[in-house]
Formats: structure tokens, C-alpha cells, sequence
């Protein structure tokens, strides 16, 4: 015979949303954002219940509650503002409410034939009466007498004037300060919230190797020359600049021109090649300079406004100090030799990597670690995980978790263009951004459906995509010699269609010449120095610079979800829209997608979603080329040239 352990649950509550995998992850979101949290909520009979969210920030005693509201189907919902940085758990109280349910009974009883309702009264007497005794515990007196004067006026009322009392609106909310939760259920599931500050949403970030500063083909850079680089940054308007791996390169094996195989006397290798007899992870390539010309760059990008992030490439050259202290660190062949990288066909053999699942994987690991804290030390919030997919998720999980305990906001962003669901793993892990498919999204049916999946779906929880139009690893065929019009568009699409955007040096000079027959750059900087006029005459520096100036002066280009897309009669014009909470404040984008040929279109606006009112003349001012057009009706025409006007960022003037 079985045995009741304990209570049974009153409530049933089940569904809790957002979770990440039933709360094995935590839901991401950005201090200022509002979180939209909804149960489904429901219980035996047909007493009238009480739903609660309740609320708080991990290490605090006290929960916080508010009400719920039903939608329908049971279902319940409210959203919570999110004011500070930190991590939140949130769970979801219900009860039978007495009070609510005695009122809501007792207003049925009145459209019958019931002559009596003396017990029906005394019911309501005894629920005031002990909210008052809830009161008094809590010490508010002036509650309690409240609820004792109630249950006076209760006990003189004829039944037919009890409603015009006690639905009142003040009667009801001081009811609710006093619920009995005697019966309560709690849902066993929490939503676990992590908030994070602005920047690992909202941010714009510029890449350039700094050994190429200074834009010469003969003389090796500095960090130190680095300035004018980030000077010219701030201009165009990004705030965040990545360096590829700044440590010393290994010499065994280097990589030639081109990724040859042939390195001669004054090749300078790939800076991902790290390790050389001057130091490993926590080095400096001493061409570059040291560490304390690294950590007083940092602090003069901060002073202009910037972050740097470091490149954190988990890979090792023949000559990395890891070699002959562990090797056992590293995969080995069956003749003792150690494997260099691959992946067919590509071969790395200026790369060797490291075993995670080798015997001493423990104290590799906390080595790893203690190299992220050991540039944590030198002022780096931000760092650029090379190749995170070929490592272990529950070493990233581990690593990142570790380093949030002293440095929650350390931005770890995921360079992983890899299968779909390893790239959703590592944003359930930890890694604040990453790289997307971006790249490979031409068409306007491909984008359209690419950035619903990111900010509409499941992954909006958890995956906060950065995108970016080319790196150095990827020049892609649609800006392959292409002109300048290919080059808006793309960084047009970035840098709108999500919060952070991010390119590599040269796009601002419509740099597009392939290696033949490959999505890579001829003269590739990864293994040479680049000569460059870092004011070529032609490049679209100003164009760049006024689309971050547009991003910054708009709230809604910071919110992830807020994006909807606009019916065009063209195929080749991509229009969509993006708002703040100001009801008042409404970007509408539209691009041509074709660089060679001018496409012109009707584009149908919601009206009625986009808070414009039917037959009422409204204003678009093209924030971009300072035009500006007197729209009415939901249907309008576009006409965009891609050598002269090749978008619209519209800024929609509500008529007064």
C-alpha cells in the first residue's frame, strides 16, 4: 500500500517559458530589456486562482511578486523589466484566490433564486477577517483596520449591494496585498535569466592585423603604431577592435605568401602559428613590442572610447614552449612524432593541437584558463575565440564560467562557422556572440528567413549573432572584385539587420581581389605584411561612418527581436523595419540587393503594426542621404540606384 509523502500540488503548472533545454542553460538577455515570461496555468473546479511571477537576483533571500494575466487557454503571462547586470531565477506561484472566488460565486448566486445569503456572508467576513490577521502580522495597522471595517460593512449589507462594495477596484487591490497562500503550488521548473550589459548585445567591431599598421609591405608595425589605426576607427564609428593573435610566431614550418609551404628569410608566418623560443600564450611577438606596450595600448583605446578585443587561438607551432614541456599535451603518431592540424584538404603544419581528452587534460585546462586571466590582468573585456568547435563544449562552458565569477562582464565571442547545432551548443555555453552564416546569405527569401531564425525562434534565448561581410579567412564570391554599391549594401545588411556587425580592414576600400577559384584574398594578410593608403582616394569610409552614427542614434538598432519584414513587389529590394519602446521612434530600411542594376518597387506597410494611422500623411527622411518623402496611403513606391543611392534608412515622422 503506498504512502503520501507530502501535500499534493493544488495547481498545475507546466510550459514555462523561455527555458534554454528545460533550464539546463540560462535564458541571455541585456540590462534594459524587458522578459516575457508565461505559464500554462490551471487546477481542478472553478475557483478563480491567482497567479504569481516571482522573482530575484541569485544571492538575495527575498522573492519579488507580481500578478500574472491570463491570455487564453489557460495560459498566463507578464513581463519583467531587466534593470541590472546579474544572474535571476524566476519561478511561478498559484493559488485558489478565497477572496476572488467567494466574490465571483457570489454574484452567480445572485442571478438565481437564492433568498438567503447569511452563510454566504459569513464566508466573506471569516476571508477579510483573516486577511486582517495577515495584515496585522506584517504590521501594517492601517491595512488591517481597513479589512476589519470591511468586514463590518459585509456583515450590515444586503446581498444585493455586497458587489457595488466590494468590486471595487481599491477593495480588490487591498485584497490582493493579503492573499491566502496556504494551498499555494510553486512550479517545480525556474527560468534562469543571465543579464549581461549593453555591449554584449550592441556593439561594432573593426579588425585589423596590427603588424600592418602602418600600411607597409616592407616595415613590421608595432603596437605602439597601432593608434592612428584606432583613431580611425573611433571615426567610422566602431567601438570594439579585434587584433588577430598578437604572441610570437613559430618559425618550423612557417607558412609562405599564399599559405605556400616554401617560407623565405623575410615571411612573417601566420600570427595563428603561436610560439617561438621568445614565449607562448601569455608572450608578445617581439616585433610587435611587450606586454606592457599591449596593456598601455589597451588603456589608450579605452580612453578614445574603444575595447580591444585579443584573439584567444588555442593552436601551437612546433616551437611553442608546450612542445617540450608537455608533450603529451598534443596528439601523437604511432612513432612518438606529434600530428600538425587538418582539415581535409587544408593542412596546417605550422599548427599543432592540443589534446583535450589527454591523461593530464586537467592541468591543461587550468592552464588555458590562467592564459585568458593572465590578459584579463592586462585590461582585455573582450576576447574572439578562434575555432571554438574543434574544443570540447564543456571546456568552454567550464573556462567561461570560471572567468564570470571575478569578470562577469568579459565578452567571449565565438568564431565558429561550423554545423548549425554546435554553433547553438556554444551559445547555450556561454559565448556571448558569434559568428554566423551571414556571409552566405544573398537572396532576399534567404536573409529574410535566416534573421527570423535568429531573433523569432528558440535561439533568440540563448545565440546573439554578430555579422560580419568578410574576414580574413572569407572573401566571398558576391565581393569578389565587385563594386563599391556590393560593399554598402553588405555592411548596410550587417550592421541593420542585427545589433553587432563587425568587418575586416580594406572592406572600407572595397578590397575584393580572390585567390583564384577560392573564397580567400590573393596576398592574404594572414601571411604577409599588407601595404595599404589608409586614405585611398575612392573608399567608403564616410558611408560607414554614418551608418554607425545612425546605429548609435537609434535606439532600436540596440533591441534583437524588434525587426519585421516588409512585402516588396521586387525580389531584388529587401525592406524591413525596426522600433524602440518609443512608440514614436521607426526605422525603415530598405536595400537593393543587386550592386549592377537600379530596382524600383511598391513596398505595403502595416499601418496599423507600425503605429501609423490609414489616409494620414506621414514623413520618411532618409537618415542616410537627407531626402525626404511625404507618404499617406500603406503602399509606396522605392527607386534605388546602387551607384548613387543603393539603400533608404528611412526615419518615419508620425504626423501630430
Amino acid at each position: 500500500m503506498s504512502t503520501l509523502s507530502k501535500r499534493f500540488p493544488t495547481v498545475v503548472i507546466a510550459n514555462l517559458k523561455p527555458q534554454v533545454e528545460g533550464g539546463k542553460y540560462p535564458v541571455k538577455r541585456v540590462v534594459g530589456e524587458r522578459l516575457e515570461i508565461s505559464a500554462d496555468v490551471f487546477k481542478d473546479g472553478h475557483d478563480v486562482k491567482t497567479v504569481l511571477l516571482m522573482g530575484k537576483k541569485v544571492g538575495e533571500a527575498r522573492w519579488q511578486l507580481r500578478k500574472m494575466s491570463e491570455l487564453d487557454n489557460d495560459r498566463w503571462s507578464t513581463s519583467v523589466g531587466l534593470r541590472e547586470e546579474g544572474t535571476y531565477l524566476f519561478r511561478v506561484r498559484a493559488f485558489s484566490d478565497p477572496f476572488e472566488s467567494w466574490l465571483h460565486d457570489f454574484e452567480r448566486r445572485l442571478t438565481g433564486d437564492q433568498e438567503d445569503f447569511s452563510t454566504e456572508i459569513q464566508e466573506g467576513i471569516i476571508i477579510l477577517q483573516h486577511a486582517a490577521e495577515l495584515a496585522e502580522k506584517r504590521k501594517n495597522n492601517k491595512d488591517a483596520q481597513a479589512l476589519q471595517d470591511l468586514a463590518k460593512v459585509l456583515k450590515k449589507s444586503k446581498a444585493d449591494k455586497v458587489p457595488a462594495v466590494f468590486e471595487k477596484t481599491a477593495v480588490r487591490n487591498l485584497m490582493s496585498r493579503y492573499p491566502d497562500m496556504s494551498e499555494s503550488t510553486d512550479s517545480e521548473e525556474f527560468v534562469e535569466v543571465t543579464v549581461e550589459h549593453e555591449q554584449a548585445q550592441f556593439s561594432a567591431w573593426y579588425e585589423f592585423f596590427p603588424r600592418s599598421a602602418k600600411g607597409s609591405a616592407t616595415e613590421h608595425s608595432t603596437l605602439r603604431d597601432c593608434i592612428p589605426r584606432i583613431e580611425d576607427a573611433v571615426k567610422m564609428g566602431f567601438d570594439v577592435v579585434y587584433f588577430p593573435p598578437i604572441h610570437p610566431i613559430g618559425v618550423s614550418h612557417r607558412k609562405g605568401k599564399n599559405n605556400t609551404t616554401t617560407c623565405e628569410p623575410d615571411d612573417v608566418g601566420s600570427p595563428w602559428a603561436i610560439g617561438s623560443e621568445h614565449g607562448g600564450h601569455k608572450a608578445v611577438e617581439p616585433a610587435l613590442g611587450t606586454v606592457e606596450d599591449f596593456a598601455w595600448l589597451v588603456k589608450e583605446a579605452r580612453e578614445r572610447g574603444v575595447e580591444i578585443a585579443m584573439d584567444f587561438a588555442i593552436n601551437c607551432s612546433p616551437d611553442h614552449p608546450y612542445v617540450k614541456e608537455h608533450p603529451d599535451w598534443f596528439y601523437q603518431r604511432p612513432d612518438g612524432t606529434i600530428k600538425y592540424a587538418e582539415n581535409p584538404p587544408k593542412k596546417y603544419q605550422d599548427i599543432y593541437p592540443l589534446n583535450f581528452h589527454c591523461e593530464d587534460w586537467k592541468n591543461l585546462w587550468e592552464e588555458l584558463l590562467s592564459v585568458v586571466q593572465f590578459w584579463v590582468d592586462q585590461g582585455v573585456t573582450i576576447f574572439r575565440v578562434d575555432n571554438p568547435h574543434t574544443k570540447p563544449v564543456a571546456f568552454w562552458q567550464w573556462l567561461i564560467g570560471e572567468i564570470h565569477k571575478n569578470h562577469p562582464r568579459t565578452i567571449f565571442l565565438a568564431e565558429a562557422f561550423t554545423r548549425p547545432k554546435m554553433m547553438q551548443t556554444l551559445g547555450k555555453a556561454g559565448f556571448a556572440q558569434s559568428y554566423t552564416y551571414f556571409t552566405w546569405r544573398e537572396t532576399k527569401w534567404e536573409l529574410m528567413e535566416y534573421v527570423y531564425e535568429l531573433t523569432k525562434g528558440e535561439m533568440r534565448d540563448y545565440y546573439r549573432a554578430n555579422f560580419w561581410p568578410n574576414t580574413p579567412d572569407i572573401l566571398p564570391h558576391h565581393l569578389q572584385n565587385a563594386k563599391p554599391a556590393a560593399f554598402k549594401m553588405r555592411a548596410t545588411l550587417a550592421a541593420t539587420l542585427m545589433p553587432s556587425w563587425g568587418m575586416y580592414s580594406g572592406y572600407e576600400f572595397c578590397e575584393g581581389e580572390p585567390l583564384p577559384g577560392r573564397e580567400e584574398y590573393l596576398d592574404s594578410e594572414k601571411y604577409q605584411l599588407k601595404e595599404r593608403d589608409w586614405d585611398k582616394p575612392g573608399n567608403i569610409k564616410a558611408f560607414i561612418s554614418k551608418l554607425n552614427q545612425i546605429r548609435k542614434d537609434h535606439a532600436c538598432f540596440k533591441s534583437y527581436t524588434n525587426i519585421e519584414f516588409i512585402p516588396s513587389d521586387n525580389d531584388q529590394l529587401l525592406a524591413y523595419y525596426r522600433w524602440s519602446e518609443d512608440p514614436d521612434s521607426l526605422i525603415l530600411c530598405v536595400v537593393n540587393l543587386d550592386p549592377e542594376k537600379t530596382h524600383s518597387s511598391n513596398i505595403h506597410l502595416d499601418l496599423e503594426a507600425m503605429g501609423l494611422e490609414a489616409g494620414k500623411e506621414f514623413e520618411v527622411k532618409d537618415l542616410m542621404y537627407e531626402d525626404s518623402y511625404q507618404w499617406r496611403d500603406s503602399t509606396n513606391f522605392v527607386s534605388l540606384d546602387p551607384t548613387t543611392k543603393p539603400v533608404h534608412l528611412f526615419e518615419v515622422i508620425k504626423s501630430s
